[in-house]
Formats: structure tokens, sequence, C-alpha cells
């Protein structure tokens, strides 16, 4: 996401060379949206990946529009015939035959969820996608959609200031079988260390966001504070150790840390060989809550 939408004023690496040295580096998963750009995101992905195709699962969404504006607040639109005609574009913009994970992006309250779901499960059975996931939902609705068609994969945020998919989602999904995805694992870019002020391009998503008002961001460096404390006795850094606490979560837990620069894409995924101790998990466990909602 952060190539083509809600993240900006970075200087960014080549895009397709990013994405390609990912898939060098072991990277067997790439996750997406057509609402993403909007649809330029899937555009960069299908031309990175089209070489190295039978090397990686590709993940993308349906379900979310751009505003009125051409950007924020999104709208939904869940509608089975939107949902017939978007698949069709992301194949073309993905250059794919079959897209290895759908998700439903969100939940639309305009449409049932059982009609939304259930033109996605159609879409297996045609051939077009092989798993569908969901994003950002309940148990309950889970549980409905899982009484249609299996529910592969649920995608909703989770890291050291946001905590909340813990209490339930995360233990629902181990139970049944379901991978956890986690976005946002480094709150945004907050828990890397580098924000430390409000000054972002008006275009970014984070300019209206609670946690990122200065007054929020003053209160929340003291996470970021005591973050920094465990990754000093590992050698490593506080980004390191906000992914390594998510990935320790539990087996079922896939964490989707986005970039556009190749040196925090290795820096990344340095992070899976990072073994918390005791100690660490009880210092990151006792952190102060964040300080602004999530949106």
């Amino acid at each position: 996401m952060p190539m083509s939408f809600a993240y900006f004023g970075e200087t960014d690496d080549d895009p397709i060379a990013l994405i390609r040295r990912a898939i060098e580096l072991g990277v067997t998963h790439v996750d997406t949206s057509d609402v993403y750009g909007p649809f330029t995101n899937e555009e960069l992905v299908g031309e990175a990946l089209e070489p190295v195709r039978d090397r990686v699962g590709i993940a993308t969404k349906v379900g979310l529009l751009v505003g009125p504006n051409g950007g924020y607040p999104l709208v939904n639109d869940a509608r089975p015939e939107h949902i017939v005609d978007a698949v069709e574009a992301s194949l073309r913009r993905l250059r794919v035959d079959e897209i290895d994970l759908y998700y439903l992006h969100r939940f639309d309250p305009d449409v049932p969820l059982e009609e939304s779901w259930g033109a996605m499960a159609d879409l297996v059975a045609a051939g077009k996608v092989r798993a569908l996931g969901l994003s950002e939902v309940s148990i309950e609705q889970l549980e409905t959609a899982r009484a249609i068609h299996p529910v592969a994969a649920l995608q909703s945020e989770l890291s050291l200031w946001t905590r909340e998919a813990l209490d339930d989602v995360v233990p629902w999904c181990r139970a049944n079988g379901v991978v956890f995805v986690p976005f946002s694992p480094l709150g945004r870019g907050f828990l890397t260390g580098a924000i430390t002020r409000a000054s972002f391009q008006d275009l970014d998503f984070r300019t209206n966001n609670p946690r990122f008002t200065p007054e929020a961001i003053d209160a929340n460096l003291a996470i970021v504070d005591r973050v920094r404390e465990v990754a000093d006795r590992h050698g490593a850094t506080p980004a390191q150790i906000a992914l390594a606490w998510v990935l320790d979560q539990g087996p079922h837990v896939a964490p989707i840390p986005g970039t556009k620069r190749l040196h925090y894409l290795e820096e990344n995924l340095s992070a899976a060989a990072i073994v918390l101790s005791n100690d660490d998990n009880a210092a990151l466990d006792s952190l102060p809550p964040a300080v602004g909602a999530r949106y």
C-alpha cells in the first residue's frame, strides 16, 4: 500500500526492484488491494511478480472505494455485482489467471454478509480465486462466513500499540485453523522510532489520524522509548522488536509490514530471527497504552 496510497513524503526506491528483491530474500506472500491507488498498486504488483509468479502467493481485496473527493474517507461497496466486476479487473491488473487469496476488505453494512461472501465463494468455484479472507470483522461475522465457505485468513490490525485482536479474533483463528494476518504491525511507521513530530504531506493518511497529532506523538514516544530499551539488548532496531513481538503471538500469525525502501525491507525480514525472552515480553506487555484512537 505505501508504494501507491495513503503514505506520502518519503523518497522511494524503485518499487519493481524492491518487490523482486523481497522474493529473492524469501518472501512468499504479497498483499495488495484494488483501492490502493486506486488500481495502480495492483498494476505495480502484477508487473513486479510476473517473472516469479510460481514463487509467490498474491493476495488482493475488494469492497472499498475511494471517497467522492478521491481519497479518504473510503466508502463500502460489497454488492455481488461489484465483486464480480472487480475480480475481473484485478485479474487483468495482476496479470494472473487466478488470485491466491481474495479478501473482503471491509464488511458493507448495506449488503448482507451472506450475499457478499456467497458471491466470493462463487469465484472460487469458477477457478478465479483459490481461497477467501476477511478483514476487520467480528467473531459473529466470521462464523457467518464460515458456514457458507471456508475462511482461509483474517486480516486485522495488530501491533504493540494496537492489541484488541488478541482478546478474541487471534484465539479464534488459532482454534479454527485460520491464518491471522496483522496489518500495520509497525504502527503506521511510528513504532520504528523514525516519527518524532507531525510533519506529513496533506495527502498522507496520518495527517488526520488521532495518534499522529502533535500532542499524541509527544505522549506516544514513551512507547517507542521502552521498545528501544528491549531493542538495545538485542542489538536490534525498534522496528525489528515490534515485528518479533507480533510474530511471537503464534505460528498462525503472519504480519505484512509494508515499506518503500530496500533498507527497511531487509531490516524487517531480519526480525524473524529475533527470539524474545520472558523478560523482553514482560517489558513489551507492560507498555503504556497508546494515546489516540486507531482512526
